[in-house]
């Protein structure tokens, strides 16, 4: 009995010092999808890229570690941190109250709006209210198709914001409701795209750097460094670079 005692307290030292066990071994392991642009994903070069990356190396740089990116997809990152393969998630992750009860995030770092995409030449939609038998091309069930159900919309399910985006150029369909940071960073890179924002919702989200349960020292610090990027102004280089304005207010 007293053996099984030792061991439980030291998997709750080891748990409690999770930053110095990162700083003792100069790493930081960060869970990350690799395929969800603008916030991680692969350039041209086949390279690593994205907002969430540049916060995440930037958050490493503070720490004074070096940074690994462990890519898995959306729904495995979660299990990943569970069982110790990456230290963090970086992955625009939704400060949910689900979430908050099993693990902690540090401050919020982006903070989002839904915004009602439509092609310019559009001139009936301008509120959810007008959604009504109107076709909304939407990706998988999540809380922004709900939205576009709940208001009488005829779902035309995606693959994603880009598929949605060309279905609505080619006037295939009539909106689009997605984070409205998906519409900066697209804009930004093909400014002539005949579409426009018309609209977005009253209430927003904010994302978080995602840690285990009983870590408030590794939180901290990335707190810490997060203040200051911000105070820097390297938190300001990095969101203009991907959406042209801060995405953290």
């Amino acid at each position: 009995m007293e053996n099984v005692n030792s061991k439980a307290e030291n998997n709750t030292a080891q748990a409690a010092n999770l930053l110095e066990t990162i700083k003792a071994n100069g790493k930081i392991r960060v869970g990350t999808e690799g395929t969800y642009a603008p916030f991680t994903f692969h350039d041209e070069s086949g390279k690593l890229t994205g907002f969430d990356v540049e916060i995440a190396q930037e958050v490493a740089n503070c720490l004074g570690v070096q940074i690994e990116f462990i890519e898995t997809n959306r729904d495995s990152l979660i299990a990943g941190l569970d069982t110790g393969q990456f230290d963090i998630v970086v992955n625009e992750i939704t400060i949910r109250n689900d979430l908050k009860d099993k693990y902690d995030f540090s401050d919020p770092y982006i903070v989002s709006k839904a915004e009602l995409i439509v092609h310019q030449d559009n001139r009936d939609i301008k509120r959810l209210a007008n959604l009504k038998g109107k076709k909304a091309g939407q990706s998988l069930q999540n809380d922004l198709t709900d939205i576009a159900k709940e208001s009488g919309a005829i779902i035309v399910q995606t693959e994603g914001f880009s598929q949605s985006i060309d279905l609505l150029t080619s006037k295939q369909i009539d909106v689009v409701i997605n984070n409205g940071l998906f519409y900066l960073y697209m804009k930004r890179q093909n400014p002539d795209a005949p579409i426009k924002v018309v609209g977005r919702t009253v209430s927003s989200w904010k994302s978080g750097i995602l840690v285990r349960k009983g870590n408030e020292e590794l939180v901290n610090a990335i707190n810490q460094a997060l203040t200051d990027m911000r105070y820097d102004g390297t938190y300001l280089k990095i969101s203009k670079k991907y959406f042209g304005l801060n995405v953290s207010r």
